[in-house]
């Protein structure tokens, strides 16, 4: 892959996602019954990033949980016969709640169909709202994100690629050519 520009830099993410923290409590009408799902690998350390900020908004710890969609993938058959399976902790109770979905980049929208599925196997949620960091564009499936960060759009031969200090050592968003 070859490196194009850097979209965002780590003061760039971390405004955004102060911004996202605003958007969500304001939507959400503060923050009862409010909960953070991450979608493994990079949404669950944005999700607790969001939850800080929203902590640091309000005063009060949001629950955040973790969700892991290897089962509930639809391109198993395509990817491996054994799926590695990874955990998913969501230690509350979420009938009833308003979650918010996180994720890093939406593209094709069946990452969050399956984590949709994985959601409803652990219960009945109030409502599910859908926050990224990046949207790239290139929907196969009708879903949206009702949080952006950033609406990038991009050629099908392009990569969004976003780091994070949790997972890759620095913070930042780059677009790369295949």
């Amino acid at each position: 892959m070859e490196f194009k520009s850097m979209l965002m830099d780590q003061k760039a993410v971390e405004r955004t996602l102060m911004r996202m923290a605003h958007e969500i409590i304001e939507n959400n009408h503060g923050i009862e019954d409010l909960c953070l799902v991450g979608i493994k690998t990079r949404g669950i350390p944005l999700a607790n990033r969001l939850a800080d900020n929203i902590e640091s908004i309000t005063g009060e710890r949001i629950n955040v949980g973790s969700l892991d969609i290897n089962l509930y993938r639809d391109d198993l058959k395509q990817r491996s016969i054994d799926p590695v399976l990874n955990s998913t902790d969501i230690n509350f109770d979420i009938e009833g709640k308003n979650v918010v979905l996180v994720d890093d980049v939406i593209y094709t929208g069946r990452t969050v169909r399956a984590a949709m599925d994985a959601l409803f196997a652990i219960g009945r949620a109030a409502k599910i709202r859908l926050m990224v960091l990046i949207d790239r564009g290139h929907r196969e499936l009708p879903i949206r994100a009702d949080f952006v960060g950033k609406n990038i759009p991009t050629a099908k031969t392009e990569v969004i690629a976003v780091n994070l200090a949790e997972t890759d050592g620095s913070t930042g968003v780059s677009l790369f050519q295949i």
